[in-house]
């Protein structure tokens, strides 16, 4: 198994993948019903610990044609969390940890730039849930006197809370059930 920083490659992605970078395939189990996302949530305990991105990471398991992208979060108490992410949210993901900017603005700058000229400012980032291997997220944004919430892919959460400086938070809950230790 290798581990190394990612490196983004223009010409992968070929092949037809979902925005998290899992193939597609047929006949998808019935897991049951999904959590609920509906705004209404505020009110949930969800006992968040501040996090912070370690970097973004390629893997390739043995057998594989491509590597995998995850993006490596960190707590204070040394709990490291992997999300699976898209190549594309990998490259902005890098590219924002950098300090770096493209020559136009990339999808998750566009929405920044959006939210600001609207007098809305990115809160925070809450990495919420987890329900079969699947990561959920919210964006807080503040406009006008309000925190409006808003459903997020965990890697759109966190390309855009970069960006923003806003800081990313992720459930008790959620570290528990998927934190593993350094070493």
């Amino acid at each position: 198994m290798e581990e190394k920083d990612f490196e983004f490659d223009e010409n992968s992605g070929d092949e037809e993948e979902d925005s998290e970078g899992v193939p597609f395939e047929e006949g998808i189990p019935d897991f049951g019903k999904p959590p609920d996302r509906s705004e209404g949530e505020r009110d949930r305990d969800l006992d968040e610990k501040e996090v912070s991105v370690v970097g973004v990471f390629e893997h390739l398991e043995p057998g594989a044609s491509q590597p995998a992208a995850f993006v490596l979060l960190r707590d204070n108490a040394a709990r490291c969390v992997p999300i699976w992410i898209g190549r594309a949210e990998a490259f902005a993901i890098s590219i924002a940890l950098e300090g770096a900017t493209a020559d136009r603005p990339l999808t998750h700058d566009l929405m920044k730039n959006i939210l600001t000229r609207l007098g809305g400012n990115v809160e925070k980032v809450i990495i919420d849930d987890l329900w079969h291997d699947t990561y959920y997220a919210k964006i807080y944004v503040a406009v006008d006197g309000q925190t409006i919430e808003i459903d997020s892919r965990p890697s759109d959460a966190i390309a855009l809370g970069l960006r923003a400086k806003a800081p990313i938070f992720m459930a008790e809950a959620v570290l528990s059930q998927a934190a593993v230790y350094e070493e």
